[in-house]
């Protein structure tokens, strides 16, 4: 029987190295969190494997400022033996342009032992919104996947941001899906 608490506890620590390599920008931090095997749905990608999620975040970078992940408490389950969670982020960016952003979304994981370490096995990525901290730009049309462990199927797509844009400083954003 897995102990769901001490689990738990080692799912809060990766993602605080999760946050920490990403506001490092450092991929192979980044990467030594993922399973050798793992796969990595986000903005309408699909990466599989550690060196392809490496060589993605490595390019992402170059666009990022600054990024302030910040994780709420996973829901973690056990369904099948297979630990899952769904962990509720929000996220403070400042972009290479200058620009910033807030958002908020929505993390359905699968996790795997390897190595002596919890890592990301399977993460799918749903954000929910992107524009100003007071919320006022538009929300995405998100599928609810229930109550947990409720979880995406595997070609279930990832929210795909297809507009934002700010309008001056501290002016008005728009996001449109």
């Amino acid at each position: 029987m897995t102990d769901l608490v001490a689990v738990e506890c080692a799912i809060r620590q990766l993602h605080a190295r999760y946050a920490d390599a990403l506001w490092r920008k450092d991929p192979d931090s980044f990467a030594a969190l993922f399973a050798v095997d793992a796969e990595w749905k986000v903005a309408g990608m699909h990466m599989r494997g550690r060196e392809e999620i490496r060589e993605t975040f490595a390019r992402f970078m170059v666009h990022t400022g600054r990024t302030l992940m910040t994780f709420r408490s996973p829901i973690v389950e056990l369904v099948d033996g297979v630990v899952t969670a769904r962990t509720y982020v929000t996220e403070q960016n400042r972009f290479a342009d200058g620009q910033s952003a807030d958002t908020i979304g929505i993390y359905h994981e699968r996790f795997v032992e390897e190595a002596g370490a919890w890592r990301f096995h399977y993460r799918h990525w749903n954000m929910e919104y992107i524009g100003p901290p007071d919320l006022t730009a538009k929300f995405y049309d998100v599928r609810d996947y229930g109550p947990p462990p409720g979880f995406p199927g595997p070609d279930d797509p990832t929210t795909v941001r297809t507009d934002f844009l700010f309008r001056g400083a501290g002016g008005t954003a728009s996001a449109e899906p």
